[in-house]
């Protein structure tokens, strides 16, 4: 089958969930004899080398805040009708306020929803509202609709009585790297706090910053990102550190690998969340993952890692200290984790879940909408 890949910034993926959940899926998709066509952006993956067996088409965007998503959704969904393809994947809300466009020439189209964009806190007023509105042609525009967490699939039954498919994300299984790549950022195995992500507000990393400036410890905090157009909120982050704060930009491959395997325990500070991929890949090295309480992270964790108070600085203080305090609390955490979490989100799970929509999509079988009692 010949698939295109429209709304994320592009391959390969040097930040953000949906850019790694594409790079995931397409590799596999390739490697069961799929073509995949991925829509680049220029700012983000210049160039048009294939990936991982992955075609890369780079197409015109605005590079603005506002405006960069939307005009190159359009223009690749403007390419791909003079392609040829059997069925095109929107990701993301905006994005795939444009699944009709395909449609038009009789190309099937699939939408997965990461989460809710409207209610991320770097969009003013007018930009939520408009993101809010792209629910509705998301659900009801492509053939399938798809969502990366139960949370969200019980958001859109309730609001819209339409029941999406339920698909998570993945994670690869864990590669374990020696302590010495460590030495660039002067912190020993098993003496830091690692954070993962993007620097962006919704991901709490003001919070973490002020809680464990709040603390009397000797360990160190990692924060493993960079901006994500947030050049401002970043600064911020700086003045707000102190000097057990160590920030490494974004970080990939055996450096990553090994900030996950030697860090003491890991800090997931989210206000907002899809299904981190963050999250599932510090529970695939069998860490302590300390996470916020929304009902996203919640629905992975269960009650095998520890959770503290969404937004509250005191709380996420108390709930570091007592990790800090308590080594024998971690390892326990850690047993939970390695017990029930490890393997249960698997990209080739992912993959077989969605070969199989698609197979489905193109037959032309229709999707069971409108409410369901499933649980």
């Amino acid at each position: 089958m010949r698939i295109a890949m429209i709304g994320q910034k592009g391959i390969p993926a040097t930040y953000g969930g949906i850019e790694r959940h594409v790079e995931e899926i397409g590799a596999r998709l390739v490697k069961r004899g799929h073509s995949v066509r991925v829509y680049t952006r220029k700012h983000y993956a210049p160039g048009s080398t294939p990936h991982l067996g992955m075609e890369r088409s780079e197409r015109f965007s605005l590079n603005t805040k506002h405006l960069d998503a939307l005009t190159h959704s359009l223009s690749s969904s403007l390419d791909v009708l003079f392609r040829p393809v059997d069925l095109v994947h929107f990701h993301a809300l905006g994005p795939s306020s444009l699944a009709w466009l395909p449609r038009l020439r009789g190309i099937p189209t699939v939408v997965t929803l990461h989460g809710l964009d409207w209610e991320r806190e770097k969009w003013g007023r007018m930009a939520s509202y408009i993101l809010e509105k792209c629910e509705y042609p998301a659900l009801h525009f492509p053939k399938r609709c798809i969502v990366v967490s139960k949370t969200l699939r019980k958001y859109f039954e309730e609001k819209y009585l339409i029941r999406p498919t339920y698909i998570p994300n993945g994670v690869k299984d864990a590669v374990h790297q020696s302590a010495s790549l460590l030495e660039r950022w002067g912190v020993q195995s098993g003496e830091y706090f690692v954070f993962v992500g993007r620097l962006t507000p919704e991901k709490g990393t003001h919070l973490l910053i002020d809680a464990f400036g709040q603390m009397k410890t000797n360990k160190k905090l990692v924060i493993a990102g960079g901006s994500a157009a947030t050049d401002d909120y970043v600064a911020d982050l700086k003045t707000r550190a102190n000097e057990n704060v160590i920030f490494t930009d974004y970080v990939h491959g055996e450096e990553l690998e090994a900030l996950w395997g030697h860090s003491y325990a890991v800090v997931l500070p989210s206000t907002l969340e899809g299904l981190s991929i963050a999250l599932l890949e510090g529970l695939s090295y069998g860490k302590c993952v300390l996470v916020s309480d929304i009902p996203e992270n919640l629905e992975v964790v269960e009650d095998y890692c520890p959770q503290f108070e969404s937004k509250n600085v005191s709380s996420l203080r108390e709930a570091l200290e007592a990790l800090d305090r308590n080594p024998h609390q971690v390892q326990n955490y850690e047993r939970l984790v390695n017990e029930n979490l490890k393997a249960r989100f698997q990209w080739d799970t992912v993959v077989d879940q969605l070969d199989s929509l698609y197979r489905s999509v193109y037959a032309g079988e229709k999707a069971v909408v409108g409410k369901s009692l499933e649980s």
